[in-house]
């Protein structure tokens, strides 16, 4: 039975071997282990040839960091940096702590009783004389402690608070790029992830610099204990003198210091290595070589300067003048190669120039494109466009078109802009469809202020006109914004003037900016419920271009049409009778008579309404020719001109009594009295009775 149990229990012990195996293999086990043994060491003691690889293997780590931080190009290509840094001066504590132990406990026995490794270190290094080491390992510690953990940490830390402050400019320099279409959606994502582990490994180095500097400090503490411990038990327990006891444990402790300082200086080199390789895209020797190396006559100054003091009485002659001789050599044979380098590269730019194909002839076509809206600023606007001081008017256009298309119910083009050196340096022009239709002059380093009561304004600067609504304003230092704000006064920076201008701009223009294929894309982009609607408008009653014109005349009086579903509707209604499309234009606006009214409401709650008398209506109303399309007004030049003076008249009244009243007609005459005030007020609002909506509240100040 027993001999039957054996291959069983074989197979078992070789199945626990093999998992003890595969679990070595991973790296995350590995790990776990390593560090439970480093655990181990700070409470179980260590024999002599344990401490020797332990100590051993500390230095070698350490130098294999270094190497590491030298070679790399960039320094998230260490980011576990910290990580490896806190394991590695985890490993030196315990290594220490495993060294006092063996030095307190068997110091008397000599040199030799901490291991090899102590014992090399304080023979070789110390040369036998413990004061020698003493010193020694005080100038290590300042070193490292004082210089290099200092400096590396004060670059740390540094390093990570501008990093931090920097993110939210990288990130959006990320979506301009993106929304500028220089890079797609991958790369975006991978800039915003290196941007993220660039943000925490430098956090993470300031943090892991204290691991250095505490390292350092406890070493210099551990050194004073053993020294003072060791003298205690060789003189109290060993019955050594104290002269023997001091050289025994001085020796040792010394020797241990050292062994374990050596170490963490490299480590501290290392870590100095790193953060100061922030601004650096290659390995340290490419950036330092090529740097130094790449001004002949900076070492060749240098050179004389040894050379000089090569000749200086009673200073060595030697060393001095093979510096100077070789630094010379150096630098003539690096202005040659660098000569010979630039030779090189023009007779490579001539051979590509020569070899290059012909620059291809754009197509004639192109010519015939044009820039819906387009932005031309002189040369002294430019700085406006990337203003690092307030908002950018990029980003103010920006904003500018989702407004609009949250107002107005259309998205209107990307506005194009470009710098022309034919314009005056302060000078900006709009052009819509290649035509101008507006421009103005800024002060790009000043305030413009105007005063909302109309009055004159008292402030020093330099008189001006508003360019977009033509009102007194003036151009003010910086300085004087709270003084102004404080008057009153609408303070507006040069950005805001433009982005203000090109809105009524773009509101004026909106009728020509709808298109064919936006009126589609509107159809196109409604929700599936309103498919079918369409579907039955289009096209067997209404086309997309008699659709397109009823939108063109809404938006020619800046009338939403974002409310696309009621307009169908509307249109759908009005197409069982007519097929004018005035007609059904004005049916429309009977549709939308709550969004008409709501618009119109003035801040008192009510509509202020100027009327048509009925004289007037009955003039307009005979004054009709035509039939369908065909029909139009007539009306005789002075009663025409009689008409817009009483109209300039009584709506100027109102104004200086500080009114903005509707002009309420019937909806028959509506359309023909429309066309003749824009003319000369193109602001005026004419509505009719049909677009009053019956919960709107109204007052009436006047009548024509």
């Amino acid at each position: 039975m027993a001999e039957g149990q054996a291959p069983g229990g074989a197979l078992a012990a070789r199945q626990i071997l093999d998992r003890f195996n595969s679990a070595i293999r991973r790296g995350d086990v590995g790990l776990a282990l390593g560090v439970i043994l480093i655990l181990m060491v700070l409470i179980l003691p260590l024999p002599p040839w344990a401490l020797d690889i332990g100590l051993s293997l500390s230095l070698t780590i350490a130098v294999l960091i270094l190497m590491v931080s030298i070679f790399i190009e960039k320094p998230l290509q260490f980011s576990s940096y910290p990580t490896v840094l806190l394991i590695t001066t985890l490993i030196r504590l315990a290594l220490n702590l495993a060294s006092t132990r063996l030095i307190l406990s068997h110091g008397h026995e000599g040199v030799e009783g901490a291991g090899r490794v102590i014992a090399a270190f304080a023979s070789f290094i110390m040369s036998g004389n413990f004061v020698i080491g003493i010193i020694v390992f005080a100038i290590l510690v300042i070193v490292n402690f004082v210089v290099i953990t200092k400096g590396s940490g004060r670059i740390a830390e540094v390093a990570a608070r501008f990093n931090l402050d920097a993110m939210p400019g990288k990130q959006m320099a990320i979506d301009a790029d993106l929304s500028a279409g220089l890079c797609d959606e991958p790369t975006a994502r991978k800039r915003r992830s290196e941007l993220e582990q660039e943000s925490a490994f430098f956090g993470s180095m300031d943090g892991a610099s204290k691991f250095v500097r505490g390292d350092a400090v406890a070493g210099l503490m551990i050194t004073g204990i053993n020294i003072i411990g060791g003298m205690v038990i060789g003189m109290a327990q060993n019955g050594l003198s104290f002269s023997q006891a001091a050289d025994i444990y001085t020796k040792l402790t010394v020797g241990e210091g050292l062994v374990t300082q050596v170490p963490a200086l490299v480590v501290s080199v290392s870590a100095g290595m790193l953060v100061t390789k922030a601004g650096v895209q290659e390995s340290v020797d490419k950036a330092l070589f090529g740097q130094l190396a790449g001004y002949p006559r900076a070492v060749g100054m240098a050179g004389a300067l040894m050379t000089a003091m090569a000749l200086v009485p009673n200073m060595p002659f030697l060393p001095f003048a093979l510096l100077g001789v070789s630094m010379a050599a150096a630098a003539y044979f690096l202005d040659k190669s660098q000569s010979a380098k630039l030779e090189k590269q023009a007779a490579v730019e001539v051979e590509q120039a020569l070899q290059a194909p012909p620059v291809a002839e754009e197509p004639i076509s192109t010519a015939l494109k044009i820039d819906h809206v387009r932005l031309e600023l002189g040369y002294g606007l430019l700085q406006l466009i990337n203003n690092p001081k307030g908002q950018r008017l990029t980003d103010q256009i920006k904003s500018l078109r989702r407004a609009v298309a949250s107002e107005m119910g259309f998205v209107m083009p990307s506005v194009r802009i470009q710098d022309n050196m034919q314009l005056p340096a302060n000078t900006y022009v709009i052009h819509v469809k290649e035509v101008e239709a507006g421009r103005g002059d800024l002060r790009p380093n000043m305030l413009l202020i105007m005063d909302p009561r109309g009055e004159d304004i008292t402030l020093p600067g330099e008189k001006t006109r508003e360019p977009t609504f033509g009102l007194p304003a003036l151009w003010i230092d910086p300085v004087a914004r709270e003084e102004a704000l404080f008057r009153g006064y609408t303070v507006v920076d040069p950005p805001t003037v433009i982005t203000t201008h090109l809105t009524e701009v773009m509101k004026d223009n909106m009728s020509e900016l709808l298109s064919h294929a936006e009126t589609q894309k509107l159809l196109d982009e409604l929700d599936k419920e309103h498919q079918k609607l369409i579907a039955e408008l289009i096209p067997t009653q209404m086309t997309v271009g008699g659709l397109q014109r009823v939108l063109q005349n809404l938006l020619g009086e800046r009338i939403s049409i974002r409310d696309l579903p009621t307009i169908l509707e509307g249109i759908a209604e009005a197409c069982g009778h007519t097929r004018n499309v005035t007609m059904i234009t004005e049916h429309v606006r009977a549709r939308l008579a709550r969004q008409i009214s709501d618009g119109n409401t003035g801040g008192q709650g009510f509509i202020p309404l100027v009327t048509l008398s009925p004289e007037w209506e009955q003039a307009f109303a005979e004054s009709l020719v035509g039939t369908g399309e065909e029909k139009q007004i007539s009306m005789a030049p002075s009663q025409l001109q009689d008409f817009i003076s009483r109209v300039r008249q009584t709506f100027e009244r109102f104004a200086m009594q500080g009114e903005t009243p509707i002009l309420l007609t019937s909806p028959l005459v509506r359309p023909y009295v429309r066309s003749i005030i824009e003319r000369f007020r193109p602001m005026t609002v004419v509505m009719s009775q049909s677009e009053i909506h019956p919960k709107a509240r109204i007052k009436t100040l006047g009548q024509i």
